[in-house]
């Protein structure tokens, strides 16, 4: 089965997604699952992971609809309040979903560069572990160094990587990037999404060529069993066509074996998510 591990639905509001700026066109707009279907079944893609957008506990509940909805969507990352002292009831009320796989936190987002040390934060981590779920890093490359010491703290946690921490493709930086991320695969508890990249390239001209050091640093640092496709649609609209994503990854792969191309295209994603 062929796995999109990174994707997003929304009902836009700007009030709620202050994040798509006016010069996002594309982006402000609706999604939803009638929109991927057809996308996906033209891509060979059966399921997917659906993840929060917005950082409110009312999207995962719109998210979980969504995943009624759609069959395709095999597990979500929601959003939780994890500083908030009543976490654990509000866990309770949400993992009754089989689909509810893990949640997200955009610490890239945080004013507080010291956000990943607060021991309330790590509290409500520890609490997404004891209850098998899975935790999605939203870092930008300095914050790859800086994180080593908060992972270290929940040895029992999956953590999953998105974007490859969005290194800086279209300036071609890459050793302090490269560094940064080895030193993250070390520990056997984080896994990565190879998703989200052609946004950080040229976005009107690049090519895979411009991604493969990037692809394949990620590819020596995790290996296939802790690296999946992702997507990032609609996002990666800002870039690219869906179908001209999948084409370029599946070009990047062909040179894999099978049962390289299988764990990086579902079997890895099935495995940290659960699926």
């Amino acid at each position: 089965m062929r796995i999109d591990a990174h994707h997003h639905f929304w009902k836009f509001d700007p009030s709620e997604l202050d994040w798509i700026t006016e010069d996002l066109t594309v982006l402000r707009k609706d999604y939803s699952p009638k929109d991927l279907q057809p996308i996906l079944e033209a891509a060979g893609i059966q399921g997917t992971v659906l993840v929060e957008a917005r950082g409110h506990i009312d999207e995962t509940s719109r998210l979980l609809a969504y995943a009624e909805e759609a069959d395709f969507v095999h597990g979500i990352v929601g959003w939780f309040p994890l500083i908030d002292p009543a976490l654990d009831e509000t866990l309770a009320a949400y993992v009754t979903s089989p689909k509810l796989k893990g949640a997200r936190h955009a610490v890239s987002a945080e004013p507080d560069p010291e956000y990943m040390n607060r021991e309330d934060f790590n509290r409500g981590v520890k609490a997404l572990a004891e209850r098998n779920l899975t935790f999605d890093l939203s870092f930008y490359p300095p914050q790859l160094e800086s994180c080593l010491d908060f992972i270290d703290r929940h040895p029992n946690q999956i953590f999953i990587l998105d974007h490859l921490a969005k290194p800086y493709i279209k300036a071609g930086e890459i050793e302090q990037w490269s560094r940064s991320l080895k030193a993250l695969s070390k520990r056997p508890n984080a896994y990565s999404k190879l998703s989200g990249l052609a946004t950080e390239a040229d976005t009107d001209n690049w090519t895979l060529e411009d991604l493969r050091p990037y692809l394949e640093t990620a590819l020596e640092c995790f290996g296939t069993e802790r690296l999946m496709y992702g997507s990032d649609w609609p996002v990666c609209l800002l870039a690219t066509s869906y179908e001209r994503w999948i084409e370029t990854f599946d070009d990047w792969i062909s040179e894999l074996s099978d049962s390289e191309q299988s764990l990086i295209m579902g079997e890895t994603a099935a495995k940290a998510y659960r699926l």
